[in-house]
Formats: C-alpha cells, structure tokens, sequence
C-alpha cells in the first residue's frame, strides 16, 4: 500500500497520528507538505511596483527570494517533525505551487490519502473542509482518509 499524508501546519501531530494508528506496517509512506506560492508572488510584484521593472541586484551573498528560502526552510522543518512522530521511514515531499493542485497530483500514483479536517471543527459537515482540503476530498484520485484534528 501506497499512503500519502499530507500535513499542514495546524494539524499536522494529529494527522501523523492517525497516519501512524491506521497504515499497516509495511505501507510506503510519503509525508507531504505543499507551500502555495501567492505571499511571493504578491512580494516580488510589490519590489516591482516599488523599484521599477529593474529593479538593483541583491546585495552579493543575499538571498534572491528570502520568502522562498524561509518558505523552504519551515517546509524541510515541518516534514522532519512529522517523520519523528510517524515513527517508521518515510518519504518526505515538498511541494510548492497551487495547494490544492499539489496534493492531488502527489496523490495520483498513491493508494490512500491522509488529511484532517481545516474548516470549522465546531460544525461537522461541509464546513469542517477549507476550501484546499474541499477541493482535494472532491478530486482526489485514491482513497481518503478524513481525520478529525
């Protein structure tokens, strides 16, 4: 069995958790976190706005895109914290782009799908799914697993 969890900031522990409960021992396990990619893109179009369509160079040694790095860095963090909880080897994927489109795409050669729930968790139903976690659930081309967080 091939099994992909994806996890988010908030909901992580709990999805790892159920992850761990629920897979049998000898399932792959790919550990997923996607970053979507909207606070660089507004960041890079504010310094254009600011400073021109050429804008100067970055001081030598500084980073191109500092949110990407940080971005990138949180990511790694993230998926490293997540294996120690999970408790077996695992894979870890990072992803970036469209949220939703990611995880669907990760998801295409995998048996099942771990996510929580990220809406309202006072109100079951529709609104206990965000708009990603809605958008996976209903695209998602495997089995899912829903938890509670």
């Amino acid at each position: 069995m091939r099994a992909l969890v994806w996890i988010v900031e908030d909901t992580w522990e709990t999805t790892v958790a159920e992850a761990a409960a629920f897979l049998p021992a000898g399932a792959e396990v790919t550990l997923l976190h996607a970053a979507s990619t909207e606070a660089e893109t507004v960041a890079r179009g504010a310094r254009h706005g600011l400073l021109g369509r050429s804008p100067p160079p970055p001081p030598p040694g500084a980073a191109r895109e500092p949110l990407r790095a940080i971005s990138e860095e949180a990511a790694q963090q993230l998926l490293a914290d997540a294996q120690r909880r999970l408790g077996r080897p695992a894979s870890l994927e990072a992803r970036r782009g469209r949220v939703e489109h990611e995880v669907v795409a990760a998801a295409e050669h995998m048996d099942i799908l771990v996510l929580a729930r990220d809406g309202d968790r006072g109100r079951p139903g529709p609104h206990s799914l965000g708009p990603h976690a809605r958008f996976v659930v209903d695209h998602a081309p495997c089995r899912v697993l829903l938890v509670w967080p």
